[in-house]
């Protein structure tokens, strides 16, 4: 029998290549790569792979179950969907799509301060639950009733990204004539000539109905098309940002607050003195500091240090469910997909979104299933003691991250 459609798509590599083949090169190594030399993609993978996770034998793994509790809601698996910030792009109302998505696999959606879509009409549409993604607009004043107005669409999760003071450095996109602001050039004509379902079913169907898309949470009389430059310095993203503006998101915000991008235990402890109820090992995805360490390297020490006041999440690099599994063992309470996700919901919307999720928790069944564990709580005690020849390193590492 030979496969056909989403049935052919087995794997998360499976939904990058088909992802691959049917968006514009500049909009999928967007989406795909990483910052300047991208060697922390390769090192985030090379640093799962290492985690070796021992099974026990001769236990009756028959009732198995995925349940988790992730900020004190129980939900049925660990996952989180990541905030991304041109879901918009890759489907035509992408964002709705993975919060369905989300919604049917019972796990939240992170809405992101740069979405093309309103949190409103998300929450509207899609019946999710919601939590909302924060970039510190220069103008605070501005950055608080965008708070008050992801509260009142009805996100009770707040997460703050941490790791992006500045812009990255990703040269890429320079040669391939894809960024924010978007540029027209006979690059990118070439481009969108050659991928016409995507150009047809997206970019002129988002042109109809509404013109060229914009970042649907900045105020109306700040709102440009992706085309433009910004029209005002304020909403810029802030490079100034502190741990007193998490001292003031903690004292605004009056529900769980989460920092994403934190990878030094010293960072964790402050993230727990200044009210965090959680953080997010994370490196964003390889995609803004090459030299950065991955959530593997750093997440033990952090779980050591302060697992016991605040919710540890992680991600970066999650392409099996055995890498959900990985996180989950080193310590993590919880897991966020990003690309992988992105990926799915590029090929098929909704569909394609939940078919990656499914094969996600079909592989994580399975990774239980061998390990001989019925529930998560279980995989800490799977970890395979490292090789004497990568003790010292551990060790070494785990001393540095303490400072």
């Amino acid at each position: 029998m030979i496969l056909t459609g989403l049935d052919a798509i087995l794997n998360v590599e499976d939904a990058r290549r088909a992802a691959r083949r049917r968006l514009p090169r500049g909009l999928f190594e967007y989406v795909d790569r990483g910052a300047e030399d991208e060697n922390a993609i390769g090192g985030n993978r090379r640093d799962l792979d290492a985690v070796k996770l021992a099974p026990s034998v001769l236990v009756d793994v028959s009732q198995r179950t995925q349940e988790a509790e992730v900020l004190g809601r129980k939900q049925s698996s660990p996952l989180v969907i990541a905030p991304t910030a041109v879901a918009g792009l890759v489907w035509r109302d992408g964002e709705i799509a993975l919060a369905r998505a989300a919604a049917a696999a019972g796990i939240p959606f992170c809405v992101s301060t740069q979405s093309i879509t309103s949190i409103e009409r998300i929450a509207a549409e899609s019946g999710a639950e919601l939590w909302f993604q924060l970039y510190v607009w220069k103008n605070r004043e501005r950055t608080l009733a965008l708070l008050d107005r992801a509260w009142a669409a009805g996100a009770r999760t707040l997460v703050l990204t941490v790791d992006t003071a500045v812009g990255p450095n990703r040269e890429y996109n320079l040669r391939n004539g894809f960024g924010i602001p978007l540029k027209p050039s006979l690059r990118a004509g070439i481009d969108l000539a050659l991928h016409p379902r995507w150009t047809c079913e997206v970019l002129l169907r988002s042109l109809i109905a509404s013109g060229v898309p914009t970042y649907a949470h900045y105020p109306d009389e700040f709102r440009t098309q992706l085309g433009r430059v910004s029209l005002s310095d304020e909403m810029s993203l802030a490079t100034d940002v502190t741990w007193e503006d998490v001292a003031l998101l903690r004292k605004r915000w009056q529900g769980k607050l989460v920092l994403k991008g934190v990878l030094r235990v010293d960072d964790a402890r402050k993230a727990a003195e200044h009210g965090a109820d959680a953080i997010v090992v994370s490196n964003h995805g390889a995609r803004n500091l090459d030299c950065a360490p991955g959530p593997v390297e750093v997440l033990p020490a952090i779980v050591d240090a302060v697992g016991d006041r605040l919710a540890i999440l992680a991600d970066s690099g999650v392409r099996r469910g055995a890498d959900i599994a990985r996180f989950l063992a080193l310590g993590a309470s919880g897991v966020l997909i990003g690309r992988a996700t992105l990926y799915g919901v590029a090929i098929a919307g909704e569909a394609g979104a939940r078919r990656v999720l499914d094969l996600l928790r079909n592989e994580l069944s399975i990774t239980m299933g061998m390990l001989g564990v019925r529930s998560l709580s279980e995989l800490p005690g799977c970890l395979a003691p490292l090789p004497a020849g990568q003790a010292p390193r551990q060790a070494a590492i785990k001393a540095g991250a303490a400072t």
